[in-house]
């Protein structure tokens, strides 16, 4: 695994240096000086970085290869060319650069489409959260797959709709009964802390920033108050969502930030050893132990017979072997799993 990361690293590494290159030789003195007079064929090398060389770099690095991902990559490499290639020295190739926004343009247009599409079955997923028992965190995405395409954008403005709902909407509802992960915890002080800090950050640095540069003081704001509204609905989605069980099934979240399903019968041991919970988790395993300004460490550690499917924010997904898990009401939720794995054998 450290093999592997290391050999990513090195493709990063050749992105960054091909990128720097490519941004020197055109846009400091060094580079300037060294540019022939008749540019066309140093240009027709800096699109061909551009064009192929940065998005194969980059697809090596993340390990994944898709035609999709190849044209959408090459599409930013002709509008990142169009603004490091001066227009004096791309005006001849000026059209391929067009190329890159007529593509990003139709993602664009796409991706509204889907934005049209999620609304317009909106009315249909709210209903079957309604009329479903289960906590809100697990009804509602299973709600937008069911009748919504499956694509990133409509995962992240799935996330978005569960941020406004905890941060602005849930206040009136009351807390569920049931096992909790957090309030043995410091996760609320925790995240209190955050904001706090966001607010004074946000303060300090926005009237320094704004005379340096309004855009990115702009986009900084704008960055710390979904930050902090993030937070508010991650205090309440946890705070919101206690365990919940089944006959067959438990339902895990620890706020917006992760959540997944377990089924008793995929249960194959229940690790209780002191040696195992306090020392260093494995990278096959998913705790869901809550923030702490102490150590903390998990009081189980569910073996499963098959690796389960772990959720996290933007609908991004992860199968692990094994779960972590630190609980308010410990033997409760010890008779819980045993009772559990017992009648779902």
């Amino acid at each position: 695994m450290i093999a592997l990361k290391k050999k990513q690293n090195i493709w990063l590494a050749f992105l960054l240096v091909v990128l720097a290159s490519n941004y020197t030789l055109y846009n400091t003195g060094l580079g300037l000086s060294i540019l022939p007079t008749e540019t066309n064929g140093v240009v027709i090398g800096s699109l061909i970085d551009f064009l192929l060389v940065m998005p194969v770099l980059f697809m090596l690095y993340k390990g994944k290869f898709s035609v999709k991902q190849a044209v959408i990559l090459a599409a930013t490499g002709c509008i990142a060319a169009r603004f490091i290639i001066p227009i004096e020295h791309l005006q001849p190739f000026v059209a391929v650069t067009w190329v890159g926004f007529a593509i990003e343009g139709s993602i664009i247009l796409l991706e509204i489409l889907l934005v049209a599409t999620l609304v317009r079955y909106m009315p249909s997923i709210l209903a079957d959260v309604r009329s479903n028992t289960l906590p809100d965190l697990f009804t509602f995405p299973q709600a937008v797959e069911k009748h919504a395409p499956k694509h990133l954008i409509i995962q992240m403005l799935c996330t978005d709709f569960l941020v406004l709902y905890y941060s602005f909407a849930s206040w009136k509802r009351k807390e569920r009964p049931g096992l909790t992960l957090h309030k043995n915890s410091s996760y609320i002080a925790f995240q209190i802390m955050i904001i706090h800090g966001i607010a004074i950050e946000t303060i300090g640095i926005h009237w320094w920033l704004h005379e340096k540069s309004m855009v990115l003081s702009i986009l900084l704001l704008i960055f710390n108050v979904y930050s902090v509204v993030f937070f508010i609905a991650d205090m309440q989605a946890i705070r919101l969502n206690p365990v919940y069980v089944t006959s067959d099934k438990l339902y895990l979240s620890l706020g917006l930030m992760k959540r997944v399903e377990i089924r008793f019968e995929d249960i194959e041991e229940l690790i209780e050893d002191k040696e195992q919970l306090e020392g260093k988790l494995s990278k096959d395993t998913i705790d869901f132990v809550a923030r702490d300004f102490g150590e903390a460490y998990p009081q189980f550690i569910l073996k499963m017979r098959e690796p389960v499917e772990v959720t996290f924010m933007l609908g991004l997904k992860k199968r692990y072997n094994k779960v972590a898990i630190k609980a308010d009401q410990v033997q409760e939720f010890r008779n819980m799993l045993l009772y559990g794995m017992e009648n779902n054998r």
